[in-house]
């Protein structure tokens, strides 16, 4: 484990947070000649390829529950809501045993995603129909060259260091008083500078990552005991970070938010952390078909019940929750983006 350091105060802007980031030359998501093939790779999650030292423990449905290094996840897979009313989509096969989606929709944007072997998205972009290229996530892929590398980054890093105060990192929806709350909130950078880029799924796989960046804790918004459902009158909740999310995408169309699901401690861990995934899906979902919020500015990941918010074993409406994080300075190079 490093030596704590210190930061000094947080970022004041995201490019202030990717400082230690040294600029690469980033090729467009395009560059490479790849091979048309039929179907979609992987098209059923249980069938990924996996590095050595990922044992499967249950499948729930289309959820996959894994464990690796004493850690248990939930995967699923994310193309039904990236696809879903598409014009077109088809797949290339790239060299390294890579693979390239395709999603081009009605109004001539395209959506373009390069998995690795495993199903990491390691780059995704969004192209305008002027030929644009917006970068929404990008990591170097030397990162991912070792067979057994699903590693967690947050070793790398010193422990946490928070030097704000808690309402200025966690913001909970029951204390917001005025909408424009959440788009303050949300338009804040990191809490301390960001040493490299990440996949999206690193930061999925590792909290100390995920804690760089701010949270929302939605817990106005209601889901009963073992649904994922979210009902109309719930979902007119989600209108004010739903507004703070049009804001940010108007100034930066490659934003990238992540919703993280939660649950109480009743239930099986297995059971509980394919719920929370769904849960996370369900507010994706409801926040681009009643908000219209692009899907691929949106990521989801359910944890279960290992971040309760109420230590307790019993039925609790405050831990069956949703949280909200904007990770593009984690995942993306915001000045490409500008």
């Amino acid at each position: 484990m490093a030596a704590p350091i210190d930061q000094g105060p947080p970022p004041t802007d995201d490019r202030a947070a990717q400082q230690e980031i040294k600029p690469e030359k980033i090729a467009p998501v395009t560059e490479e000649k790849g091979t048309r093939v039929e179907r979609a790779p992987d098209e059923n999650v249980r069938d990924r390829r996996r590095p050595k030292g990922v044992d499967v423990v249950r499948e729930l449905g289309d959820r996959v529950i894994l464990q690796f290094n004493n850690q248990t996840f939930v995967e699923s897979n994310d193309a039904p809501r990236m696809t879903r009313g598409a014009r077109n989509v088809y797949y290339e096969d790239l060299s390294g045993d890579r693979t390239r989606e395709i999603v081009e929709r009605d109004n001539g944007v395209q959506i373009v995603t390069i998995r690795n072997r495993y199903g990491d998205v390691i780059q995704r972009s969004r192209i305008a129909p002027d030929g644009r290229e917006y970068v929404l996530s990008y990591v170097d892929e030397r990162h991912y060259e070792d067979d057994s590398d699903w590693r967690d980054p947050g070793d790398d890093l010193p422990p946490m260091r928070l030097t704000i105060p808690r309402e200025e990192y966690i913001l909970d929806s029951e204390d917001v008083e005025d909408p424009d709350d959440y788009y303050t909130f949300l338009e804040q950078p990191p809490v301390e500078k960001v040493q490299r880029l990440y996949s999206i799924d690193e930061v999925k796989r590792s909290a100390r990552v995920r804690d760089i960046a701010r949270r929302v804790d939605l817990d106005t918004l209601n889901f009963e005991f073992g649904s994922a459902s979210i009902s109309d009158t719930e979902v007119q909740k989600l209108e004010g970070v739903a507004t703070a999310m049009e804001k940010l995408l108007k100034k930066n169309p490659a934003e990238t938010f992540l919703i993280e699901g939660h649950t109480d401690a009743v239930g099986t861990p297995e059971a509980n952390l394919a719920l929370s995934d769904r849960r996370a899906e369900s507010v994706a979902e409801a926040l681009t078909n009643a908000f219209g919020i692009p899907p691929e500015n949106l990521t989801t990941q359910g944890y279960g019940e290992e971040y309760l918010k109420v230590n307790t074993s019993a039925p609790n409406r405050e831990n069956r929750r949703v949280g909200i994080r904007r990770i593009t300075s984690l995942v993306a190079p915001v000045a490409s983006n500008n």
